[in-house]
C-alpha cells in the first residue's frame, strides 16, 4: 500500500523527492489524485510504512507539506 505526500508547489515535491531519496526512502513524484486536490499537480508517493520517517524527514529538512494520505 502506498500513500502520497501533498505539497504546495511543483518545486516543493521535487525538493521533497530529494530529501526523501537522501534519508534512505523510496519515493516517486506522480499527478495528484484528483479525489484528493487539485492544487498542486505533482505529489509524493512513498510506501504506507515509511510515513512517520518521511514526515520526519521533511519537517527536519523544514519543507511544509499539506498532508500525508493514503491512496
Amino acid at each position: 500500500m502506498h500513500s502520497v505526500i501533498i505539497v504546495h508547489s511543483v518545486s516543493h515535491a521535487l525538493r521533497a523527492e530529494k530529501i526523501l531519496q537522501a534519508a534512505g526512502l523510496t519515493c516517486k513524484l506522480i499527478p495528484v489524485p484528483r479525489h484528493i486536490s487539485s492544487d498542486c499537480g505533482v505529489c509524493v508517493r512513498i510506501r504506507r510504512e515509511d510515513e512517520e520517517a518521511a514526515h520526519a524527514a521533511l519537517q527536519q529538512a523544514g519543507l511544509e507539506i499539506v498532508g500525508i494520505y493514503p491512496v
